[in-house]
């Protein structure tokens, strides 16, 4: 008989049946490596996401600025057709205004024909119609007599003294004044009045012995010695 040596069984590894010792190195060597595969791939994935959260912020950056381009763009664009709407209406205005600059000879004869009664029959007729137009242009005349002299709009052709007036006044319209909108297009050309030298000394004199008598009333009458 042959002595079997004690602990020989304890000491040989677990093989499965139909297995050598040799194939079961590579499991072992497989299962102490899925540990760092695994966190391989976690921290391959956490770099993906890194890479595709700095693309984001970049569309966004990218998306911002193109928003503020269009918002200036559009702001620019608005300047641009109120300026345009603007730089129109004005040079609208200017060639009216010369238009009715040249018409003003042609109002100031209907004018003088009107004063003097020869604004009759057919030239009456086309003379009104012009009139009618030139107001619907916006022509406005301006002038009349017994009006404070305002140098902006009057131009004095004529200077006398009055001692019925307070102020420089207008007494004469020589030819009446044109404005078209807040334009003056022709001031009114007038003969003005300024109050009399020493009137109003003498009113402020004429002035004193009434307000004197008025305080005698008041006080009972003058003193008698």
């Amino acid at each position: 008989m042959t002595e079997e040596t004690p602990g020989f069984d304890d000491q040989q590894p677990d093989v499965p049946s139909g297995a050598t010792p040799e194939d079961a190195e590579p499991k072992a060597a497989s299962e102490e490596g899925a540990a760092p595969a695994g966190d391989a791939a976690a921290a391959q994935a956490a770099q993906q996401t890194a890479g595709l959260t700095a693309q984001l912020d970049q569309v966004r950056t990218a998306l911002g600025e193109r928003t503020a381009d269009l918002q200036r763009l559009s702001a620019e664009y608005q300047n641009y057709r109120r300026r345009v709407e603007r730089d129109r209406i004005t040079v609208k205005e200017i060639a009216i205004a010369n238009l009715l600059t040249e018409l003003l000879p042609v109002l100031d004869d209907i004018g003088r024909a009107r004063d003097h009664g020869e604004l009759v029959g057919g030239f009456k007729s086309v003379a009104e119609s012009l009139e009618t137009v030139a107001a619907k242009l916006g022509l406005q005349q301006f002038g009349k007599e017994g009006e404070p002299f305002d140098p902006t709009i009057h131009e004095a052709l004529m200077h006398s003294y009055a001692p019925d007036v307070t102020e420089t006044t207008c007494v004469a319209i020589l030819q009446p004044g044109y404005r078209f909108g807040e334009r003056t297009i022709r001031p009114a050309r007038v003969a003005v009045a300024e109050p009399q030298p020493g009137a109003q000394t003498v009113k402020a004199d004429e002035a004193q012995p009434a307000a004197d008598n008025a305080d005698d009333k008041e006080n009972g009458g003058p003193d008698e010695g």
